[in-house]
């Protein structure tokens, strides 16, 4: 393989934009477009000031060893590699426990001039509850950004914190751009910052609700966790950097064009500005990562180590096409520009490259943050009108068996969520489905109690599990009669 390769050439940019979750995705995805917009002007006012808030101090080093310059491998397929060398992120800070940063990232989220403050800290990271995106105040590091103000833990403490110091000095609020994957994303942002400003003063919550606009988005790559047979492939290729990373060529965001103090001319790199993000997030969300969800935890059962493999087989291919196409499809209210079943094909091949090593214990991370937005509320729509859930069910009852914490064949495997300690309590005290599947639908942190309480929704997830842990993955697949072509 000979790789494309583009050096960085602009000239150094000051900090413009800070950014909350310095992890694979932000330097894979929105780094990539600042990149480009650098470029294009040779400098300009948008560097970026990343910082991790929970963890990774060791990426923090490698970066400020590198003078925060790293490169990023886009595989359009096994034998097409373009090789990005990105120099958009001038200044790395840690924020996290035992940290020394947290007072040198709230100084600099006060600047004046920093005009945009971006996330991806995951769904997790706004200790929202998933099934109503309240604030989840009696969560311990919301408690304690209630009780230390100017010290605090979580994103939404630092953004209320920085919008204080503004607040107090008269420098005009920055844009709260919010990159994660959750529904109405900056709307839940915002209700998670003015919820934890109220608890500290009525009129700093007042400004922020009129001042801060709060945009959506939607944002699309797939961006593997690095493993050292990816860093070994790179050295081959003679770049030798432990702060690379590895993604497919596909890059889509999509953002809602609310700047009150300015914003890039994104418009010309390739972001879909819009006034409505909306329905495009509700087709990532239920398509792709509803379809990635369902490979992670029946591929998971089934001792399938990543998504190319599990998509590889006929069988897992069927059940992503009759997902998308009859259960997560007919849910959406798209643009007319926007062809669906072009997209699920599109998705499909996006999923079959054998170039990216995407383990499905990386998509099955947090399970309890995600299933609400990606299958939960398409099969509240679904049932609205009479309309089939069975891939969903399904699912749903994967899900519950991989929270146990071994695939069938009895391997083990780490349960990465927040709530793994209740799901190993429920595990270990229902040895039944019946109550087992009774247990979790009453999680209401999770399932709607509307969902929960359908009948039809139950039945069809117990049915699912029966099969599922009776007769096996491929069994499970086999009743679904999802079409082939």
């Amino acid at each position: 393989m000979t790789p494309t390769s583009i050096p960085s050439t602009h000239a150094p940019a000051p900090v413009g934009i800070v950014h909350l979750g310095l992890g694979a995705f932000h330097r894979a995805h929105q780094a990539v477009y600042l990149e480009r917009n650098l470029a294009r002007h040779d400098g300009g006012p948008w560097g970026i000031a990343s910082a991790n808030l929970r963890s990774n101090r060791q990426l923090v080093e490698l970066m400020r060893e590198r003078d925060q310059r790293y490169h990023v491998a886009e595989y359009t397929d096994s034998d097409t590699l373009t090789l990005r060398e990105i120099a958009a992120i001038r200044e790395t800070l840690y924020a996290g426990p035992g940290g020394e940063d947290l007072e040198a990232l709230l100084a600099r989220m006060s600047e004046p001039g920093v005009r945009i403050v971006t996330l991806t800290v995951t769904e997790k990271g706004y200790h929202l509850d998933p099934a109503d995106g309240r604030l989840l105040l009696d969560a311990e590091p919301i408690r304690h950004d209630i009780t230390n103000p100017t010290q605090p833990r979580t994103a939404p403490g630092m953004l209320v914190e920085a919008l204080a110091r503004r607040f107090t000095a008269g420098t005009p609020a920055f844009t709260v751009l919010c990159c994660d994957n959750m529904p109405d994303n900056g709307k839940r942002t915002r209700r998670a910052v003015i919820e934890l400003a109220r608890r500290r003063d009525g009129k700093l919550a007042e400004w922020i609700a009129d001042a801060v606009a709060f945009p959506s988005s939607m944002v699309d790559r797939i961006v593997p966790a690095m493993s050292e047979a990816e860093f070994e492939r790179l050295r081959t290729l003679g770049i030798d950097d432990p702060a690379a990373v590895a993604c497919e060529s596909f890059s889509q965001w999509v953002i809602e064009d609310d700047f009150p103090q300015g914003r890039p001319d994104w418009q010309h790199d390739g972001v879909q500005m819009v006034a409505d993000v909306a329905p495009f997030e509700a087709m990532k969300l239920r398509m792709l990562n509803g379809s990635h969800s369902l490979l992670a935890y029946l591929g998971a059962l089934a001792g399938i180590e990543t998504v190319a493999e599990a998509v590889g087989r006929p069988e897992f291919a069927a059940l992503l096409r009759g997902y998308m196409r009859r259960e997560a499809a007919p849910t959406l209210a798209m643009p007319a520009d926007i062809d669906l079943e072009a997209y699920a094909d599109r998705l499909i091949a996006r999923f079959a490259n054998d170039s990216l090593h995407h383990r499905l214990q990386q998509i099955a991370m947090d399970g309890s943050q995600k299933l609400p937005q990606r299958w939960l509320a398409g099969a509240q729509v679904r049932l609205e009108v009479g309309g089939e859930i069975t891939c969903t069910a399904l699912g749903v009852a994967a899900w519950i068996r991989y929270t146990a914490g071994s695939n069938l064949a009895g391997e083990s495997h780490p349960v990465d969520d927040p709530m793994a300690d209740t799901f190993a309590a429920l595990h270990a005290n229902h040895d039944k489905p019946e109550p087992l599947i009774a247990a979790f639908l009453a999680l209401d942190s999770v399932f709607p109690s509307e969902l929960a309480d359908d009948a039809r929704f139950s039945n069809a997830v117990l049915d699912a599990y029966s099969t599922l842990t009776e007769g096996g993955v491929g069994e499970a697949l086999t009743i679904l009669d999802a079409p082939t072509r």
